[in-house]
């Protein structure tokens, strides 16, 4: 079981910046894939970005890339979200998540374990 606690959401201008925290507890951290996804009111759950096992890999969405940053701390067992350059259409529920397999996966179905989001609100 792994008990995942996100972190650090909040409302930020357009072109502003936050860095999302995903704190882990409970099975060895560093053995599970981590990804990050969000939700915007009335759509469905979509892939953000995910990091390998020991953080030397990593995966984006086309709509992120270049602006946010995937990052993980295996000693700490965190997982950070940086955002840079947000956008409106960045405003959504973000969530952390863990999949025991390392394999790369955009599914949320593919995924063992959510935290309970953290919202993010991004002004015109």
């Amino acid at each position: 079981q792994v008990h995942l606690v996100e972190s650090g959401g909040g409302l930020v201008q357009a072109g502003g910046s936050l860095r999302l925290s995903c704190a882990a507890s409970g099975r060895t951290f560093n053995s599970y894939r981590m990804g990050w996804f969000r939700q915007a009111p009335g759509k469905e759950r979509e892939f953000v970005a995910a990091i390998n096992w020991i953080g030397g890999s990593t995966n984006y969405t086309n709509s992120v890339k270049g602006r946010l940053t995937i990052s993980r701390d295996n000693a700490g067992s965190t997982v950070y979200l940086q955002m840079n350059t947000l956008k409106p259409e960045d405003t959504a529920v973000y969530y952390c998540a863990a999949r025991s397999l390392n394999i790369f996966s955009t599914t949320p179905t593919s995924y063992n374990y959510w935290g309970q989001g953290t919202q993010v609100t991004v002004s015109s």
